[in-house]
């Protein structure tokens, strides 16, 4: 017997949020149906006052119609921060096959992605990702689940040679090659404990006690990047 799908989280909604755009710009539940039929989503006034009353939630396509009418980005009407690739696709109005189409990776893989949470794409494709979501580069390694990754290749990077974890970092990290490389040299240099022959390792007070992925994030924002931080 073949197993279905598993059903896709609802879209993050604010029935509070949706309310009061629409009281503040003095619309009818009925006009807002008209509004959102001009978006090519039609249904009666009573599903919009069931989504302000929280009875019921919109599908995709009925939220993003929705922001549109009531004329505010789709994340005002979300309640909260996207938080998962998917609250980021539909935060810039795109479908999933917009989504792949702009990544420049299969449909099926990117819903994938999407469902599982969980991506595994090249440099490239990374960087695509987060220009086509508008994610920063801090949120991408968290919404893609890599931050262990990440906190491995960093170690690596302190306690061995940096320059082996320039290409596993920007797989994750989607930055010009020379911004990263400057950036892992300054970290590896912080935190490299001088050893020489008859002297003594640095007093531990003068030792940085921040993570290593805390700290690579702030030498990275000291440093131009095209995805914000």
């Amino acid at each position: 017997m073949r197993r279905r799908p598993p059903t896709p989280a609802p879209v993050p909604f604010s029935p509070t949020a949706a309310r009061a755009h629409r009281a503040g710009l003095g619309l009818t539940p009925d006009q807002v149906a008209e509004g959102m039929a001009a978006h090519g989503v039609r249904l009666l006034p009573m599903h919009v006052i069931g989504w302000e009353t929280g009875e019921f939630r919109p599908s995709e396509e009925e939220f993003i119609a929705l922001s549109r009418a009531l004329w505010c980005p789709p994340a005002q009407l979300m309640g909260a921060a996207p938080a998962t690739l998917r609250d980021f696709r539909v935060a810039r109005e795109l479908t999933q096959d917009q989504a792949a189409r702009r990544i420049g990776i299969a449909l099926r893989t990117y819903e994938q992605a999407e469902l599982a949470g969980k991506w595994v794409g090249d440099a490239e494709q990374t960087y695509e990702l987060a220009h086509a979501l508008g994610i920063g580069l801090r949120m991408l390694v968290r919404v893609t689940h890599r931050q262990d990754e990440l906190d491995r290749c960093l170690k690596q990077c302190v306690e061995g040679r940096w320059q082996s974890q320039v290409k596993p970092v920007a797989r994750l990290v989607p930055v010009p090659r020379q911004v990263l490389e400057q950036t892992l040299a300054e970290l590896q240099g912080e935190y490299l404990v001088p050893m020489h022959w008859g002297s003594a390792p640095a007093p531990a007070d003068q030792q940085p006690v921040k993570p290593h992925a805390q700290r690579f994030w702030e030498l990275l924002a000291a440093h131009r990047t095209e995805i914000p931080v």
